[in-house]
């Protein structure tokens, strides 16, 4: 029987999950909410804790608009271009994310205009991104200005979505694809190292069980993430107090 340690304090089958408030400024079409982006590998799903607002979404199924409210909760799978809308300027949410890591390593792209997903180089300029991944905008004017040109895209595929049908996306999603295949080694990496292991991990407690061995239990332990002190960081979607792994603040600064 293969010797058992708690060796990893992550979350529940290598989740992550940020405290969400939805940025409460205007965008470009007279809404407030955040930027419109979706992600490659991973279902994302919210938990609203508190406001009122939608969610708007684009894929196969078309376009869609959810409503959110307290007590929701919404889940949507890779392809699904996303975007928060905060009606009543008060929508908090818990952001829960699949394979931790991968979120904060740039596994998204932003529904910018055309013209800005021809080259990593000048989706990197506008996305506020830096050239490893990092998910946050250095400042909140930078944060703006991502989330206008993802709304300006966003309503431009809606457009075409709505008058051409969901396959309209095909030429979105070629680009995003381009832009962001070279990130597959690393992702991989850490899907491999992190969301992976907590799988491994399980099936060597039921072979403990299997087993009839009992050991691994008594090296069990509690985690919790400290109260919130450092400043907020600026998002796709607003501000966020990432829960990153290690029970501790995901240090937001490039490694």
């Amino acid at each position: 029987m293969d010797q058992l340690t708690i060796d990893s304090p992550a979350l529940p089958g290598g989740i992550s999950v940020t405290h969400l408030r939805v940025y409460d400024s205007t965008g470009p079409d007279g809404l407030c909410g955040g930027s419109a982006h979706m992600h490659f590998a991973c279902t994302e799903a919210y938990f609203v804790l508190s406001g009122e607002g939608a969610v708007q979404t684009l894929s196969g199924q078309g376009y869609r608009e959810t409503p959110l409210r307290k007590g929701s909760v919404v889940w949507f799978t890779p392809g699904v271009i996303h975007r928060l809308i905060n009606l009543d300027k008060h929508l908090e949410i818990y952001v829960v994310m699949e394979n931790q890591g991968l979120p904060e390593h740039g596994d998204s792209v932003l529904s910018f205009p055309d013209e800005y997903l021809e080259s990593v180089e000048r989706y990197l300029e506008f996305a506020s991104l830096s050239s490893k991944g990092a998910v946050y905008a250095n400042d909140l004017p930078a944060a703006t200005r991502r989330r206008n040109l993802a709304v300006e895209g966003f309503v431009a595929l809606r457009k075409r979505v709505e008058s051409e049908g969901a396959g309209a996306l095909h030429a979105f999603y070629e680009r995003a694809v381009n832009l962001m295949r070279s990130k597959e080694p690393e992702w991989r990496q850490i899907w491999e190292s992190g969301p992976t292991a907590t799988i491994r991990r399980t099936e060597k407690y039921l072979n403990s069980l299997r087993g009839a061995s009992s050991d691994y239990l008594s090296q069990s332990a509690i985690f919790a993430f400290p109260p919130e002190t450092e400043a907020r960081k600026l998002g796709f979607c607003g501000t966020l107090r990432p829960y990153l792994p290690e029970g501790i603040i995901a240090d937001a600064q490039d490694k």
